[in-house]
């Protein structure tokens, strides 16, 4: 893979800064793709033995980086450009396949946001996508509460650490017993995203209160099941029945006879 030379707005940028930034992209993208990477100093001196000056500024042309990836011998060169507006950098990447000429996945990297990954992140999104992921990690003291990320279960708990894809997820953690855990979380490049999950119960809440310290309660609460409604006790289902039943049967005999009636007559249809 060869870096061809930072540029800012259609120029090569010659800074300490650029260089810094093209020796950085170098390393992670050689740690990330496996493959030998030439920097973009090195590039920019075969450029100048070659005395082809125009390769210097591709500014993004497929057409370009295609004939300075076959100068250097690469099967992909990546093109980046800096710009941003104030304290916010931006470093937009390209990256081309020599053989067949096309751009084959362009990004942009946000330096300073730690969440993205920076350079780093970036060479992942543009060499190997699906590897840009980071690790969500929920806790609870709950055991055998389901964990749902955007709406598939990922397991129960207690759960080893879930690989996602970098961005915002919802989160929900559910169990019988207990009121559903729901929230938004940002899982951030190549680190672990902490979620501590308080499940609270449905149970009633007993708290015994002490009959010589003041009343005031005491620490120790407990959760027990309550009691339930009078109208789910079985006597009261079984009353509920047998009430409805005899109405049924008061009906029933009362119109076993047919249907009284006080005058009858025909009706003709209207003209």
């Amino acid at each position: 893979i060869a870096v061809a030379p930072l540029s800012t707005l259609g120029a090569e940028d010659t800074s300490a800064a650029a260089k810094k930034l093209e020796g950085e992209l170098a390393r992670d993208l050689a740690a990330v793709s496996g493959a030998n990477v030439v920097a973009g100093a090195d590039v920019a001196d075969e450029i100048k033995k070659a005395k082809k000056p125009i390769l210097r500024a591709c500014d993004g042309n497929a057409s370009c980086l295609t004939e300075l990836g076959k100068l250097m011998g690469a099967s992909h060169v990546v093109f980046g450009e800096v710009g941003g507006l104030g304290n916010v950098q931006v470093v937009y990447l390209v990256l081309v396949d020599v053989q067949t000429g096309k751009e084959v996945r362009r990004t942009q990297v946000q330096l300073g946001a730690a969440a993205e990954g920076g350079i780093k992140g970036g060479a992942v999104r543009l060499v190997d996508p699906d590897r840009y992921t980071g690790r969500l990690v929920v806790t609870t003291p709950v055991k055998d509460a389901v964990i749902y990320v955007d709406g598939r279960r990922v397991g129960k708990s207690p759960a080893p650490p879930t690989a996602l894809p970098v961005g915002p997820h919802a989160l929900r953690v559910t169990h019988p017993e207990h009121r559903d855990f729901v929230r938004f979380v940002e899982v951030g490049f190549d680190q672990d995203t902490p979620v501590a999950v308080e499940l609270t119960p449905y149970g009633a809440i007993e708290t015994e209160l002490g009959a010589t310290d003041g009343g005031k309660p005491r620490s120790n609460v407990t959760y027990v099941e309550g009691k339930p409604r009078w109208y789910r006790e079985w006597w009261a289902i079984a009353g509920f029945s047998a009430a409805a039943l005899t109405g049924a049967i008061i009906i029933g005999v009362a119109t076993a006879d047919g249907v009284a009636f006080d005058a009858s007559g025909t009706v003709k249809p209207p003209q």
